[in-house]
C-alpha cells in the first residue's frame, strides 16, 4: 500500500489541510478517505488523470470531511471522466450527496458524463471491491461517524475518521498494519474527540505495527509539539505525527 497524507489538519487550521488520506493498494485500486472543504485541490495536486479515483469513503458529514465532494465532482467532469466513481459511507449518503451538490452547484448532477455508484456500509458491515474488503465500526464524536478497515491482498490500515474509540472500533483495529487516528489533543478530554495519549494506548492495544495521529488542534500542534513528539517516540511501536504531503508505504 501507497499511503498519501494530503491533509492532516482540523476544520480551521490554516496551515494543515483537511484530513484526507489517499491510499493505492496492491492492485492498483485508488482510495480517498475522506474529502473536506480543502481536499478537491490537493488531490489534483497528486494526480491529473481523471479516470484513476476508484472510491472515496466519507467517515461522516461535517464540512471538513465532506463539502469537498462537490468541487471533486466538478473537476472530474471538467476534465472528462468516463469511468463509473463510487461514493461509500453510512446510510444518508445519497441523501447527503444530491444536498450538498444542488446547494453548490444546482441541477449539475444531472450533466455528468460518468456514473456515481453510491454505497451504503452500516456499521458492523463489510464489502467487497475489487480486491480491497472494506469494514465499518462506529465511534464517539458530536455526530455519527464511522471508522474503516481497508484491507488488500498484503496489507490492512484503519482509519477512525472523527471521534473517541470504542470496543468495536478497537476490535476493528485489531492486527492492523497501519492506524490512522484522529487526535485533537494532546491529553485533554473533549466530548465527541480522541487525543495523543489514548490514541497511543488505543494502537497497542490494538497490536498495530504503525500509527499516524492526524486532525490534531491548530494550537496543539503548535505549542505542544515536542510532547506529542516525546510521546510518539515512547512507544514500542512505530508511531508518527505525519505531515500533509507525507507518503508512507507499507
Amino acid at each position: 500500500m501507497e499511503i498519501c497524507f494530503l491533509g492532516v489538519g482540523e476544520a480551521c487550521d490554516a496551515r494543515q489541510p483537511n484530513t484526507s488520506i489517499h491510499v493505492k493498494t496492491a492492485g492498483n485500486e485508488r482510495i480517498l478517505l475522506d474529502c473536506g472543504f480543502t481536499v478537491p485541490h490537493n488531490y489534483f495536486a497528486l494526480c491529473d488523470d481523471p479516470d484513476e479515483l476508484d472510491a472515496v469513503w466519507i467517515s461522516h458529514f461535517h464540512g471538513d470531511h465532506f463539502f469537498g465532494i462537490p468541487l471533486l465532482l466538478l473537476r472530474f467532469w471538467q476534465m472528462g471522466r468516463s469511468k463509473p466513481l463510487q461514493i461509500c459511507g453510512q446510510a444518508g449518503i445519497k441523501e447527503k450527496i444530491v444536498q450538498v451538490m444542488e446547494l453548490a452547484y444546482p441541477d449539475f448532477l444531472r450533466r455528468l458524463k460518468f456514473r456515481l455508484e453510491i454505497v451504503e456500509l452500516e456499521p458492523e458491515g463489510c464489502m467487497k471491491t475489487g480486491s480491497v474488503l472494506w469494514k465499518t465500526a462506529e465511534n464517539v464524536h458530536s455526530q455519527r461517524c464511522l471508522s474503516v478497515r481497508i484491507e488488500d491482498d498484503s496489507h490492512s490500515l484503519f482509519y477512525s475518521g472523527d471521534g473517541k474509540p470504542t470496543a468495536k472500533t478497537l476490535a476493528l483495529a485489531s492486527g492492523c498494519d497501519l492506524i490512522i487516528h484522529e487526535s485533537f489533543w494532546m491529553n485533554n478530554v473533549a466530548p465527541g474527540h480522541g487525543n495523543v495519549k489514548k490514541s497511543l494506548e488505543f494502537a497497542e492495544k490494538a497490536k498495530a505495527k504503525n500509527l499516524a495521529l492526524v486532525h490534531v488542534d491548530r494550537t496543539e500542534r503548535g505549542e505542544q509539539y515536542d510532547r506529542i513528539v516525546a510521546a510518539v517516540q515512547s512507544v514500542s511501536f512505530n508511531a508518527f505525527l505525519p505531515e500533509s504531503g507525507d507518503i508512507f508505504y507499507l
